[in-house]
């Protein structure tokens, strides 16, 4: 299968956040699945499309100081580990923050920023990163 073919999949989760909810059990998943793995057959045809809250808090984070090549000239970054509002754990990057004012508990909000491309003129990527809240 083709990177490109993934990408366009992946765009209802990278672009709005949207998750899957299983009608069984209740439980909130990210990226969507289209099974319950707590439920396994009794979620079958019962996983409802979820949008995650857009705001949460900072449950865990780290400076990355040493970046793979795609990421080199953005470094040192911020990447944490959010707890949504409705909560769903979601890795992003932090954004428009000075790294000393980061901290556990930190509110923030998603917003949807570029992430890179191929080429000068391929295709541009976006998702989400976080930024603190207002």
């Amino acid at each position: 299968m083709s990177g490109v073919a993934r990408e366009w999949r992946e765009i209802p989760g990278r672009y709005n956040l949207k998750g899957t909810k299983c009608g069984n059990c209740g439980r909130i998943f990210f990226p969507a699945r289209s099974f319950c793995p707590v439920c396994r057959r009794a979620s079958a045809g019962k996983m409802e499309e979820y949008a995650l809250s857009r705001t949460g808090k900072v449950f865990s984070f780290s400076i990355v100081h040493e970046a793979p090549e795609s990421n080199i000239l953005q470094k040192p970054y911020a990447v944490a580990m959010i707890e949504t509002d409705d909560g769903v754990k979601i890795t992003g990057q932090l954004v428009d923050v000075e790294f000393d004012k980061i901290s556990i508990g930190m509110p923030v909000r998603a917003v949807l920023r570029k992430l890179d491309c191929d080429g000068e003129s391929g295709v541009i990527r976006y998702g989400y990163k976080f930024v603190p809240a207002e």
